[in-house]
């Protein structure tokens, strides 16, 4: 066959194709064929020129969806035919830029023909912390930039020795173009140390001491993939119970890493579609159900009928995991409500106070990513936290009619905070942040938010931002606040700030995940959200699409005494639920320890409105009823505890009627919220529903707030600056804002004003 009887094509490949060894598999499917040309990374995807004969061609772009590698996902193939060139065989090219935005691959856990090197004595990367082939290992927390090749990620200070190099160039290698590519020679080493800076011993030595130490009942903060964990014996209640005691942690479920899925099967319930997704590349936690006979420590997560259970995930913890050889707390390294520890620089002043020894590596992690959560539901996956080995690839919004002309980015709520950005058809999810209540986590957060605009070549013409006046991300995204880089030095580019209705963003990403274009009848059941008249909202029905909703109806509005402060004792909102609906508080176990004089006190702010927000929250009714039946009687300290407990209280109850146990009992109070229609009349609730006019523009405005709930704040503001106060609720005061408090036994959220005449804030009012 002479040249001109050849034909030549150019191909371009949409997807996950980098670090997932796509191009080795390009180079072996060509020569295998016969075909001459080249392959190369681009920051918009893979460029292929293949040449040779027709058919040849036509088998080639076939296999490329049918063979592709395992990690490799493949959106769309473009190809056009171009003028044949001199055959030269196949090869490989340096990157290069181009326009458009390639996907980045999530780390996945180690793969099969690694684990089998790890752990054989004859293997040259016997017990090597940081073994990885093109089928595993880090990408995204390595990863500084595209293309994605070695200088780009934090592997760049290791060159490789010359056995390591020549795995990399041999096309017929597992490791060709492994950029992460690694041995004991020339890779990353661990080394393990006491908080004053005494290192007790390194490398292989070191994974063996810091099993000791897990197994002699000692806390060790570990190094992973995207940060520390903070390890310890699940087995040995004592060593549990210092870690809760150390963390401030008291009732939070601690996740558990075990071996193998074996071991998982003798500690938890484990069907067909539970091991699949435990094994899966992206190992995430997995909540199952906890088997009776476990010699998992119960204050592990205790009062649950689920554990979280995760499988090693990279090398260092298949070694841990082996030396240890029982199961280990695998928890976040960090202090409730702070950003997860990653540098060696920073741990021990960050996690000095926990840990009693530290197992470092000198891999910079460059983006850190918090472990994903997932359950089972009805034998399909259901994300709980979407995080690392999943993050950040995107979801697909197919139901578009047209792709987004305007590139968005949404900074999310102020609770498991999450970024996301828009472009065309594309919806790229951050790894989890948290919750955004110090300055650290808002750090953390515009670190996340300047590493997508780099990564995805991101232009936002828009920003989307809770509509909440006083959460963090909303201040950032309305240039109110910054730690280090304010949005219009990071994002010159936006043009708009839209503000979004807290529960209608729920429901909109219900759409998305459903790919479905609405309108819907979404039910919103929530714990809080800023409601457009001023109250939290929290259990909406709305009829909403994607661009425009309306509230047809909610829960009765119900007070909050002291604010969001009334979440962290459920005993006190029950009581002031009781006292708002009933009139009277019902002699319950549940509620004897809200004395007396605590009873008066809640039962005057509701009847006057004193330092009382407003709900139609199904979170807090969800809170009071657990506070009833007498659970969490001491107060919560993590996030839905009361519900979580109420939940499991509930399971058990119906597998006791299941089995004949137990009668389900019939109360004899009445329901204490009825469902409020909008436009049925006036309302009972002091405050009055949106207007006609609000339903007919399928939107939300504000409406005013009660004359009651109006007075009462200036009585108490009067109180506290004086009667004669020039500033005390005169015409120069602007609307109240939320100042958002952490977790840590302090008040959620107190009011605060501001004054128009420069004086700036004054006092707050708080429970």
């Amino acid at each position: 066959m002479t040249q001109h009887q050849f034909t030549r094509r150019a191909i371009h490949v949409d997807g996950v194709v980098q670090g997932v060894g796509f191009r080795p598999f390009v180079y072996g499917l060509a020569t295998r064929l016969g075909l001459s040309g080249w392959v190369r990374n681009t920051s918009a995807g893979v460029d292929i020129e293949v040449q040779g004969a027709a058919g040849a061609l036509d088998a080639f772009t076939q296999a490329l969806r049918a063979q592709a590698p395992p990690l490799a996902v493949i959106e769309g193939i473009q190809e056009r035919e171009v003028a044949p060139e001199p055959a030269n065989g196949f090869v490989i090219l340096h990157s290069a830029p181009a326009a458009g935005v390639s996907l980045v691959a999530p780390d996945v856990a180690v793969c099969a023909d690694c684990r089998r090197e790890l752990f054989d004595p004859r293997d040259r990367r016997y017990r090597y912390p940081f073994i990885n082939c093109t089928n595993c290992g880090p990408r995204f927390t390595i990863m500084r930039g595209l293309p994605y090749d070695r200088p780009q990620t934090t592997m760049q200070p290791f060159p490789m020795c010359p056995v390591c190099q020549a795995e990399y160039d041999d096309p017929a290698n597992r490791r060709f173009h492994a950029q992460p590519n690694a041995c004991p020679v020339c890779g990353p080493h661990v080394w393990l140390m006491r908080g004053d800076g005494t290192r007790l011993a390194v490398r292989d030595d070191a994974m063996r001491q810091a099993a000791d130490l897990l197994r002699q009942g000692e806390i060790v903060a570990v190094k992973g993939l995207g940060g520390f964990h903070l390890a310890c014996d699940a087995t040995n209640a004592e060593a549990v119970a210092r870690m809760r005691a150390r963390k401030r942690r008291p009732a939070k479920p601690f996740a558990v890493m075990v071996a193998d899925a074996a071991e998982a099967a003798r500690h938890c319930a484990l069907g067909d579609a539970e091991a699949a997704l435990l094994a899966a590349p992206a190992a995430p936690i997995l909540l199952l159900p906890w088997r009776d006979g476990s010699p998992i420590a119960r204050a592990v997560a205790p009062g649950n009928r689920y554990l979280g259970v995760m499988l090693p995930y990279t090398p260092l913890h298949h070694i841990l995991l082996h030396d240890v050889g029982r199961p280990l707390v695998m928890t976040s390294g960090n202090h409730i409500d702070e950003p997860l520890s990653f540098r060696n620089e920073d741990v021990v002043a960050e996690l000095g106070d926990i840990a009693d020894a530290f197992l470092l590596h000198d891999r910079e992690v460059y983006m850190r990513c918090d472990d994903s959560v997932t359950m089972v539901v009805e034998g399909a996956p259901y994300p709980v936290r979407r995080s690392r080995g999943y993050a950040p690839y995107p979801i697909a919004l197919s139901h578009l009619a047209a792709p987004s002309p305007r590139e968005v980015l949404a900074v999310g709520g102020q609770m498991k905070n999450t970024l996301c950005f828009l472009k065309g058809a594309r919806a790229f999810l951050s790894q989890h942040v948290g919750e955004l209540d110090n300055l650290e986590t808002l750090a953390y957060f515009e670190q996340v938010a300047d590493h997508l605009r780099d990564v995805f070549r991101a232009q936002p013409a828009a920003l989307a931002y809770d509509a909440h006046p006083d959460y963090l991300a909303s201040r950032w995204a309305r240039g109110e606040i910054s730690v280090a880089t304010p949005v219009a030095a990071l994002l010159p580019g936006v043009a708009r700030r839209v503000p979004v209705q807290h529960h209608h963003a729920h429901i909109a990403a219900c759409l998305a995940d459903n790919d479905h274009p609405g309108p819907v009848i979404g039910l919103a059941w929530d714990g809080t959200g800023y409601g457009p008249d001023g109250a939290i909202w929290g259990g909406e029905a709305l009829l909403a699409d994607r661009a425009q909703y309306t509230r047809f109806a909610h829960l009765e509005y119900a007070p909050l005494p002291g604010g969001e402060a009334a979440i962290m004792r459920p005993a006190r909102l029950a009581v002031a639920y009781a006292q708002h609906f009933l009139g009277a508080v019902p002699d319950l176990p549940g509620l004897a320890r809200v004395g007396a004089v605590e009873r008066q006190a809640v039962a005057q702010q509701v009847a006057r409105g004193y330092n009382t927000a407003w709900t139609s929250s199904m979170g807090r009714l969800f809170d009071v009823a657990a506070a009833m039946l007498g659970l969490c009687p001491d107060g919560v300290t993590f996030e839905a505890q009361a519900a979580i407990a109420l939940e499991m209280l509930a399971l058990a109850h119906d597998d006791g009627a299941r089995a004949g146990r137990v009668r389900a009992p019939v109360s004899d109070l009445p329901h204490p919220l009825p469902l409020s229609h909008e436009g049925r009349g006036k309302p009972e609730s002091p405050y009055p529903f949106m207007g006609e006019g609000f339903r007919r523009e399928g939107i939300h405005g504000s409406s005013r707030l009660p004359r009651r709930w109006r007075s009462s704040r200036a009585t108490c503001w009067r109180a506290r600056l004086g009667p004669r106060s020039p500033c005390a609720f005169t015409p120069g005061w602007r609307r109240p804002r939320a100042t958002w408090r952490n977790w840590r036994g302090r008040t959620m959220v107190t009011m605060r004003w501001r004054c128009r005449a420069g004086s700036g804030r004054i006092g707050c009012c708080s429970a």
